[in-house]
């Protein structure tokens, strides 16, 4: 059943559950950050190989980077703040939450592939992490575009 709102009070209502989801999601990239940081100051983190430690530099780059872009709306929602380009606004950070969920499912995966690497070794960690990762595909991005296609 279609809304019985104007133009202006569509973009306010979807800006408005745009920034609950990103509030959502931004908790998450805050959790596996604080994860990261804490790693490096363990007594085993001198102890990693060469690419555990490059695994460990991506991932919390990339968590780095899916925090700043999943950011960015409420950035541009303040800069922008009373300019007449609420539409404008959802339609730029309906594109960057999607970046930021593609760079979190990233850093997310990364830190599975760094910690079972470490625990299990380099072939269940490839494992594990290729599983994770189809899942993060499957459920984050191939379900919400199939279900929009029917």
């Amino acid at each position: 059943m279609a809304r019985l709102e104007t133009p202006e009070e569509r973009a306010d209502r979807n800006l408005v559950e745009l920034l609950q989801e990103l509030r959502v999601v931004q908790t998450g990239v805050q959790i596996v950050f604080a994860f990261l940081l804490g790693i490096a100051f363990t007594s085993r983190f001198p102890g990693l190989s060469d690419f555990q430690t490059d695994m460990y530099i991506s991932t919390l780059l990339l968590t780095v980077v899916a925090s700043v872009v999943l950011a960015t709306p409420v950035a541009l929602h303040r800069g922008l703040f009373h300019r007449g380009a609420k539409r404008r606004i959802v339609d730029i950070s309906a594109k960057l939450a999607l970046v930021g969920l593609l760079f979190l499912a990233f850093a997310i995966n990364g830190a599975v592939l760094l910690v079972t690497d470490v625990v299990l070794g380099h072939t269940p960690a490839a494992v594990i992490t290729t599983i994770t990762a189809l899942l993060f595909a499957a459920l984050w991005f191939l379900l919400p575009w199939s279900l929009r296609r029917r």
